[in-house]
């Protein structure tokens, strides 16, 4: 079957649907793939590097829709485009069905099979590598900080200079999504105090992690809509929840919005008034533009000045990062299509058995399939019945945690005593000194050991691991040749091989070791 990949016509769009390396993969997998000439121009992707990893490159759009048996498109295909769809054709790209119904009806009656990639159940974990909405949302939350910070004029991190004090930007994200993750990790590496707020109380955690601040609403409600998203809240909440905009609108400079509940208007959550109480110079880069916005005063796709503030309305932040996010999406189509193609023969299967399959297939040879079904979830295991099992608390004692007793102690000191002495009067003074040695190492490592850390257990005791290799020596005794003597006190080939291989072993382990710990240290490292 031959893919077609034609030239996104959205005016600014610059991504395209697969990308080089992509196309060895699906040639691999037993397809032919045809790219119209300039489709990956503005991404950075020249016809000659299409041409290279094996892609036939066309003309004319007409030619793509016109003789592809699989179309692959980044953007919602217009209606010229589906006209141009040849009988039955299949389309894989966003679609957004609840948005497009009259689209919907255009390809029903080309009698087409559709994917939308929007649609994927993104419930299930194997469809993670399929799942564009979240490889495009991590993109535009990190394009969202960049562009908020050519609006703002001045440094994200906090500094102290011979000319002046600088403060940390202020930044607050409304939606701890994949987008506003990705935001409020990026807006923390470069420095500023970051504060987010979303309605799914779960993600409180996901936010302190990434260095923020969970700002809390203060009225009980849960959040989570199911699928990644979150819902439409009660109005007390959303009351409480405009209360807490206006006073983070006041102190903030930044506000970046990521709220959007699917098929429906991006919910406002930025009024005018709250525009007007933030500081001149301040700036609100707005996500949900395309969807109407979340700030009253958004003008997609544009950046405007209104009150004092720069307020941020692009609808194409993904497409400003268009050679990254043309090589994710187009991961993401190769891994649907090694879904569809499980027997590498060059020929899709659109199995509706296969529930992440079924979730993305709107249409199905003309006739609509969408919505798909609720998902059957497992059940979850039953909980045991809890038992009463007493679970002694910490402690350095016995039983409840309490301190030994004195009689205890003295019969550990006693029975240990004695054993040293049994040690001191029969065995060799050479074990002796050694014993001795081990004795002190022993105690001396658990207290080095005990008042770590434990999140540095693991570069520790890799260190510690490393540092062992010291039989090293002990090998290499026996691979020199010894200085003095005869061939007679040369070792044998036995021994000799045993401590070559000691020795390799060794080596792996001593350098094994500091490069563990470099790297666990790393992670602690900001």
């Amino acid at each position: 079957m031959l893919i077609g990949v034609p030239l996104e016509t959205l005016p600014g769009e610059k991504r395209v649907a697969t990308v080089p390396e992509v196309v060895e993969k699906l040639i691999k997998l037993g397809f032919q793939v045809a790219v119209q000439s300039g489709a990956g121009d503005a991404a950075n992707f020249a016809d000659d590097t299409y041409r290279a990893a094996g892609a036939s490159v066309v003309p004319t759009a007409a030619d793509i829709w016109a003789k592809s048996d699989i179309v692959f498109k980044a953007r919602v295909p217009t209606p010229n485009e589906v006209a141009m769809l040849r009988e039955g054709g299949t389309l894989i790209g966003f679609v957004w069905p609840a948005q497009n119904p009259d689209l919907m009806q255009q390809l029903a009656a080309k009698m087409a099979t559709v994917l939308a990639i929007d649609c994927l159940p993104r419930q299930l974990s194997r469809a993670q590598k399929m799942d564009a909405l979240t490889s495009m949302a991590g993109i535009s939350g990190y394009r969202a900080v960049i562009e908020a910070a050519n609006a703002f004029g001045r440094f994200f991190n906090g500094q102290i200079t011979a000319a002046g004090k600088i403060p940390p930007a202020k930044v607050f994200i409304a939606g701890a999504g994949v987008a506003g993750l990705a935001a409020i990790g990026t807006a923390a590496n470069l420095g500023a105090i970051v504060r987010a707020n979303d309605t799914r109380a779960e993600v409180a955690d996901q936010v302190v992690s990434l260095g923020g601040e969970f700002v809390k609403v203060d009225y009980e409600e849960e959040g989570s809509g199911g699928g990644g998203y979150a819902k439409v809240m009660s109005e007390g909440f959303q009351a409480a929840q405009r209360a807490m905009y206006a006073q983070q609108a006041k102190e903030v400079d930044i506000i970046i919005t990521t709220a959007l509940i699917p098929g429906k208007p991006a919910p406002k959550l930025i009024t005018a008034e709250m525009v007007r109480s933030m500081k001149p110079g301040s700036v609100i880069v707005d996500m949900a533009a395309e969807q109407g916005g979340n700030c009253e005063l958004t003008e997609p796709g544009h950046a405007v000045v209104k009150h004092g503030v720069t307020i941020v309305g692009y609808t194409d932040l993904v497409s400003r990062l268009a050679k990254q996010s043309s090589t994710l999406y187009s991961n993401n189509l190769l891994r649907l299509t090694e879904e569809l193609c499980k027997t590498k023969d060059g020929v899709i299967n659109v199995n509706m058995d296969d529930d992440a399959i079924r979730g993305l297939t709107v249409i199905k040879e003309g006739a609509v399939t969408w919505p798909a079904p609720p998902l059957k979830l497992p059940a979850p295991p039953p909980q045991k019945a809890a038992t009463a099992v007493a679970v002694a608390p910490k402690g350095h004692g016995h039983g409840a945690g309490e301190p030994m007793s004195a009689k205890s102690l003295a019969t550990v000191f006693g029975v240990g005593a004695v054993l040293f002495l049994l040690v001191g009067l029969y065995a060799p003074a050479s074990f002796l000194s050694h014993f001795t040695v081990f004795v002190l190492a022993c105690f001396i490592g658990y207290m080095v050991v005990w008042n770590v850390t434990p999140s540095l257990h693991t570069p520790l005791m890799s260190v510690t691991n490393a540092i062992s290799s010291i039989i090293a020596i002990g090998a290499l005794v026996q691979v020199a040749p010894p200085l003095t003597g005869g061939i007679a006190d040369r070792p044998n080939a036995l021994i000799l091989g045993l401590a070559v291989f000691a020795l390799a072993l060794t080596a792996v382990n001593m350098f094994g070791g500091f490069a563990v710990t470099r790297r666990m240290l790393a992670m602690f490292r900001k």
